[in-house]
């Protein structure tokens, strides 16, 4: 039987990609005050951006509950007897314990492994289309697993935010640094190293600098496997950012799409991020050499 491949909805897959592959999304949940959505569910990306930008409560997060999980585990149980649930940096996020949580309560001779992917957004997402990808080829859990986990440290994400406020906002980063970035027109590209979010660089100057720094990094890495593009609220950048890209990965091998509400509380509007895997870890540009 095919293996089942589970994530998160930070992940922030595109439907058609989620159906063509069968990849099962839970979804984390987010809250405007008392009003509780799930992530890409019973909240669109549009409303959510637009109550983010124009509203005066400030939308929190949450992790689904391990029993979501159990019950994810249990309906795909009926048609196949190995899954692997890959998820956000559990540095970042309770979900992935969650997922341990709910492979605990789950009862059935289904063999479930959960991984971490020490990443979050596009860069989780790569993962998990690469292992759904695989599993349609009929690799079994084990070699699946092995794969992901080695492709894990191989895995990068960075972008460029428009602004700290919603980093400092939802808690993130202190108010100094938020401010700081501010005053001194700073575009801030960020990154996870380790499962952990860090800044890579400040770019002075304007947006479009930050662009073209974007550009460059994706241009140090030599052995690139998967690339994927997102955005908050910039679709055409996004656009532009693929065409720029196109002379280092071909165009139509690019994964585009859309942060959900979970990355975008924090991220803010007008971000533009990018995920990369690579097929070895020789060439790995300083600016995720410890990585």
């Amino acid at each position: 039987m095919t293996v089942r491949v589970v994530t998160d909805s930070t992940a922030d897959l595109p439907r058609d990609i989620v159906a063509e592959l069968g990849i099962t999304v839970v979804p984390l949940h987010i809250h405007f005050g008392e009003e509780t959505y799930e992530d890409g569910v019973t909240i669109t990306k549009d409303e959510f951006y637009r109550r983010l930008t124009t509203g005066s409560i400030l939308p929190k997060t949450s992790a689904p509950a391990a029993g979501t999980f159990t019950a994810a585990y249990e309906r795909l149980a009926a048609e196949t007897d190995e899954i692997i649930s890959i998820h956000i940096s559990s540095k970042l996020s309770a979900t992935h314990t969650s997922a341990l949580l709910g492979k605990e309560g789950f009862k059935s001779a289904c063999s479930v492994e959960v991984v971490d992917s020490y990443s979050a957004s596009i860069g989780l997402g790569l993962l998990a289309i690469r292992a759904a990808r695989q599993a349609r080829t009929g690799a079994t859990l084990s070699a699946i697993t092995a794969d992901i986990s080695a492709a894990v440290p191989r895995t990068k994400y960075f972008g460029v935010v428009d602004t700290l406020e919603y980093l400092h906002k939802g808690g993130r980063i202190g108010m100094a640094t938020a401010l700081l970035g501010s005053l001194l027109k700073v575009k801030p590209i960020l990154g996870l190293r380790d499962g952990v979010a860090h800044p890579i660089e400040r770019v002075r100057g304007d947006r479009q600098k930050a662009f073209d720094r974007l550009c460059e990094m994706v241009s140090s890495y030599r052995s690139i496997s998967s690339l994927a593009v997102a955005h908050t609220t910039a679709e055409e950048e996004m656009e532009r950012l693929v065409a720029r890209l196109a002379q280092f990965f071909p165009s139509d091998r690019i994964v585009k799409s859309r942060c959900g509400a979970t990355l975008g509380t924090y991220l803010g509007p007008n971000t533009l991020c990018l995920a990369i895997i690579q097929e070895d870890q020789g060439s790995n540009p300083a600016h995720f050499a410890k990585n």
